[in-house]
């Protein structure tokens, strides 16, 4: 959801990374959404080159995507054909999040996985030369040393889904179907603009994909053959997939691995967050063994699940559990009944949904237990226990409650039940209705509260996207008074500039955590 101030936090983040003029692109495109390069200049203001310049360096960082939507013309058989631009919201937040993925690494790969991927975070996309090339000028190897060092570190971090060859430049969008042309017209009487811009934006990062079979396939020179040509081959790949490969190379518009450009793939580090934020809300739940049981379920259906967001995991059997339950450390003395009764467990609440001797893992439910406690939260430290007790009363109620009956339900008194309920609805915490009925006296008017969970996360993400630009500022104040603080001794002066960095960027990541919760996972 690109709410308001998760735009003004998008565009700080890209004036702190690349500076005033790229910002300024990247906003125009945030806020109009796609655009052709003519009509960037035309708002924007600015040069042709400048513009070009600007969205070349997005495009290099990942936070733009370029297409081709096809408008066909009245005139001849020709077909007009114009590129346009779209910020991708998502990747331009990632950017925050770097330090978190590369400590997603350095938990599971060597200090060379970790160097390469830093590379990628840095320079946003990158060739196996550059990476070589890197590689050269801070080691004393020989060329064909580094070479297979950088090599042996990429398809580590390809058979980890770490990184993945970069998009197409411009893939071809076609003109929608009248169903999508219907579907987008009752989507903006029912005022959903935002969802649709995301629809699009998913659509274009979908055509941009490159194939699946080449999406995590890196091709390593061997040694010549006998005929001194040379040989292709990949532990990636099998020898009965190389003629496929081959003609999804050529589809693809890439036969040279040297320049076959490879970037991080943000897709894998959320899907770990998400995991490891499912296993963080079970874990205070439940005990250790029912943990290891969901940690073991999501380490065997990890590779099949096809996008982050996906609501449930593939169904497993009690056998394949207990098999990947014992593979780890803490799982290596669970007994295969402790698996069944940790299965049960996860059962209530329905963490695990369990059908025809088969258990499937939950997320939604996971996710969407951990967002409403986290509104609450936000309830109980701001508006008290009493709005605490009532929002939580309406958050699991499934209809519209009277007043009345929410103070005897919440031990309210009625006298200050409506002010209270009056202020979480003045924060749009609250949906109201009014229902008059009339008497055999008079017309008496009812009040009606409900909560709305879809837009109460929406209220709430933008909340926090405004809370972390602010923090963002005050970071960036607090280094620039270290600066003119240049008269206190350097020892006091640097011990102050830790206190401070630690506390706030400390609350940066926990407010991230936060807005992942919300707007990723």
């Amino acid at each position: 959801m690109a709410t308001p101030s998760g735009i003004k936090y998008a565009v700080h983040l890209i004036t702190t990374h690349f500076g005033d003029l790229v910002a300024k692109v990247c906003e125009c495109l945030l806020r109009r959404g796609p655009l052709t390069l003519q009509a960037t200049v035309r708002f924007t203001e600015l040069t042709s080159s400048q513009v070009k310049n600007c969205l070349l360096v997005l495009i290099q960082h990942n936070c733009v995507q370029a297409f081709v939507l096809e408008q066909s013309v009245e005139h001849g058989d020709a077909a007009k054909v114009n590129t346009e631009y779209i910020a991708l919201f998502d990747n331009i937040f990632h950017r925050w999040r770097f330090p978190k993925f590369l400590t997603i690494v350095s938990q599971n790969l060597d200090k060379q996985c970790i160097d390469l991927l830093e590379a990628l975070l840095q320079h946003g996309r990158l060739t196996l030369k550059q990476m070589s090339d890197r590689a050269k000028s801070s080691q004393n190897e020989g060329d064909d040393v580094i070479l297979d060092s950088v090599q042996e570190a990429i398809i580590k971090l390809l058979n980890a889904r770490f990184i993945e060859r970069c998009p197409a430049s411009e893939p071809v969008l076609t003109n929608p179907t009248k169903q999508e042309l219907n579907a987008r017209k009752r989507a903006a009487k029912s005022g959903k603009i935002l969802e649709e811009q995301e629809t699009l934006e998913q659509r274009v990062v979908e055509a941009a994909a490159p194939p699946e079979a080449l999406r995590f396939l890196l091709l390593t020179q061997t040694e010549p053959a006998a005929e001194g040509k040379g040989e292709t081959s990949s532990p990636t790949v099998t020898p009965g997939e190389k003629r496929k490969h081959d003609a999804l190379e050529s589809e693809y518009g890439a036969t040279d691995e040297q320049v076959v450009l490879w970037r991080a793939n943000f897709e894998e580090f959320i899907r770990r967050l998400r995991h490891k934020a499912c296993i963080e809300n079970v874990k205070t739940r439940l005990d250790d063994g029912a943990v290891t049981v969901l940690k073991a379920m999501l380490e065997a259906t990890r590779s099949a699940e096809k996008k982050v967001k996906t609501e449930n995991s593939v169904p497993l059997s009690l056998s394949s559990i207990y098999e990947e339950a014992i593979k780890s450390e803490e799982g290596r003395n669970i007994t295969f009944d402790r698996v069944r009764a940790s299965l049960i467990q996860l059962s209530c609440p329905p963490f695990v949904i369990a059908a025809n001797e088969s258990y499937s893992i939950d997320f939604k439910k996971i996710i969407e237990l951990a967002q409403n406690e986290e509104v609450e939260s936000i309830v109980l430290k701001r508006y008290g226990k009493d709005a605490y007790r009532m929002f939580r009363l309406l958050s699991n109620s499934s209809h519209l409650l009277e007043t009345d009956k929410i103070a005897d339900a919440a031990f309210v008194e009625k006298k200050e039940t409506p002010k209270i309920l009056y202020k979480l609805w003045k924060d749009d915490y609250l949906h109201m209705e009014r229902l008059q009925v009339t008497g055999a006296k008079r017309l008496q008017q009812f009040l009606l509260w409900k909560v709305n969970k879809n837009l109460i996360r929406e209220h709430v993400l933008d909340e926090m996207f405004h809370a972390a630009l602010n923090l963002s500022q005050r970071v960036a104040f607090e280094l620039e008074q270290e600066q003119q603080l240049l008269n206190i001794p350097r020892d006091k002066r640097l011990s102050r500039l830790r206190k401070v960095r630690l506390l706030l960027e400390s609350s940066q990541m926990k407010l991230d955590d936060a807005i992942m919760l919300f707007h990723d996972f």
